[in-house]
C-alpha cells in the first residue's frame, strides 16, 4: 500500500546530491519533515500524493506552509514566545 505522502528530497554532499525520500500518510508530519528539510537546506524535488505529483500550485503551497512553520520555530526560540504567544503577535503558522 502507497503512503499518502512521498516527498523526494536531495542532500548535497560534496558537490553531489545523494537522492532519498521520506513517506507518511499524515499532512502534519508532511509538513513537519517539509519545514525541517527548509531548515537544513534540503533540496526538495518533488511531492507526492497517494503516488500522483502534486500539481505545482499545491506544491508551493505546502513548501510555504512548511515555511511559515519555520519562522514561527525561530521566533518562538529567538524571542523565547509560546506557540500560542507567536500565533497571537505575528499570525498563523
Amino acid at each position: 500500500m502507497l503512503a499518502k505522502y512521498r516527498i523526494e528530497y536531495a542532500i548535497p554532499l560534496h558537490g553531489h546530491e545523494h537522492e532519498n525520500h521520506c513517506l507518511t500518510d499524515d499532512p502534519v508530519t508532511c509538513q513537519e519533515y517539509l519545514a525541517d528539510m527548509l531548515t537544513r537546506g534540503l533540496h526538495i524535488k518533488e511531492i507526492l500524493h497517494e503516488g500522483v505529483p502534486l500539481p505545482l500550485v499545491e506544491f508551493y503551497q505546502m513548501v510555504k506552509t512548511a515555511a511559515h512553520l519555520v519562522a514561527t520555530r525561530l521566533l518562538c526560540t529567538s524571542l523565547k514566545l509560546d506557540p500560542a504567544e507567536a500565533h497571537h503577535h505575528f499570525g498563523p503558522a
